[in-house]
């Protein structure tokens, strides 16, 4: 068959869902009832190594990837001027950037007097940053040579961690503080870090290089997706490249090993191949076989997904400055009155804690809905 790229084809629905999934994840992980008490599969990996925890980073940015390539081929093939998308393509970023250091500051205003203690690196920073330059890329490169570019950076990534001395340190390591990364996180960003290690960052300068890799992965399998296949081809090949990346990931991990807050290259190729395998699985069981209605409240979420991830974000933070006095006449936070009195009133504090991030999901469930029935959707 041919491999020219279709000119129309539906919205695919199966990526609006894995986004809503994801997203629903992040939320998931992020707002457990106390950090004391959370199942094991809910908790990053403590430095390497790969939990459920730690997939939801790399499947957003792997969705960002497909998205680029499906968004920005009908623009270029409607003949949209090139330097117009470039302006709009900055744009995005920049409001994702800020809408990053918004949560980073957030209830800390005006942003330039405590400008000295924010960190800078964070979730939708780094989305923002690789989404510009992925996107600057495809425009500029065909996709064979994107993925021979993605290849490299992993390469060159994974040499330099390894092989290239620490300044200050000495011999190359990956060890959370005195590697790479961590040198130059803390060279240019020093005060400005994740405020648990305060010394490097998991979203910092230099594991963000592979973090476009991951992206890239994304922006091939768009590519994929819009050629002139059956679907039943589209998804067989998908599935095997899916085992070919995860083979791939593993057997590096082995020399490099899997970690999330190095971004390495292993790890950009095992969460890109599980990433493929449920993007595969979503395509086929919705965009081919129909089945959609389960997937409605997931819809839903990846309409908006950025609006639910970023005031969920807000919201929890507000929570922390309410305060209310508790039965033992005892101060504390909104969030810590709550849980305390509802749900640990029930559950035993690990499924408590459970209860509290599955019960914020639904309650973010149905405000989403709201818009999503008034065909409401911002969009950045």
């Amino acid at each position: 068959m041919s491999e020219k790229p279709l000119q129309k084809q539906a919205r695919l629905q199966s990526l609006d869902v894995f986004r809503g999934i994801t997203i629903a994840g992040m939320i998931l992980v992020n707002n457990p009832g106390t950090w004391s008490h959370i199942y094991p599969p809910l908790e990053h990996a403590k430095w390497n190594g790969c939990t459920p925890t730690d997939l939801i980073f790399p499947f957003f940015l792997f969705i960002v990837g497909v998205a680029i390539t499906l968004s920005l081929s009908k623009r270029k093939e409607r003949g949209d001027d090139q330097k117009d998308l470039m302006l709009n393509i900055l744009r995005r970023s920049a409001i994702l950037f800020v809408l990053g250091l918004v949560l980073a500051s957030f209830p800390f205003f005006p942003l330039a007097e405590h400008f000295p203690e924010i960190r800078i690196p964070g979730v939708l920073q780094r989305i923002a940053v690789v989404y510009l330059i992925s996107s600057f890329l495809f425009l500029k490169m065909s996709v064979k040579n994107l993925a021979y570019l993605g290849g490299g950076i992993l390469i060159f990534y994974w040499l330099i961690m390894t092989l290239l001395p620490v300044p200050g340190v000495g011999a190359a390591n990956l060890e959370p503080t005195t590697n790479l990364a961590a040198w130059l996180d803390n060279l240019l960003l020093h005060g400005h870090l994740w405020k648990s290690t305060k010394v490097w960052d998991p979203e910092g300068i230099l594991s963000t290089l592979p973090a476009i890799g991951t992206a890239i992965l994304g922006i091939m399998t768009g590519d994929w997706l819009r050629r002139e296949h059956e679907p039943k081809t589209k998804a067989l090949w998908m599935f095997f490249w899916a085992n070919v990346l995860l083979a791939a990931g593993y057997v590096w991990s082995g020399f490099f090993p899997l970690n999330k807050s190095l971004w390495t290259s292993s790890y950009v190729l095992y969460t890109g191949g599980l990433a493929l395998h449920f993007l595969t699985m979503c395509y086929w069981i919705i965009d081919v076989l129909g089945y959609k209605k389960w997937a409605k409240p997931f819809t839903v979420y990846g309409m908006n997904a950025i609006t639910v991830f970023f005031l969920s974000g807000i919201i929890g933070r507000i929570m922390y400055m309410i305060k209310l006095t508790n039965s033992a006449g005892v101060e504390v936070n909104l969030k810590t009155y709550l849980f305390d009195s509802i749900f640990l009133s029930i559950f035993d504090p690990i499924n408590a804690s459970l209860a509290w991030a599955l019960t914020y999901i639904f309650i973010w469930l149905g405000l989403m809905w709201i818009l999503y029935a008034k065909k409401i959707f911002i969009k950045v």
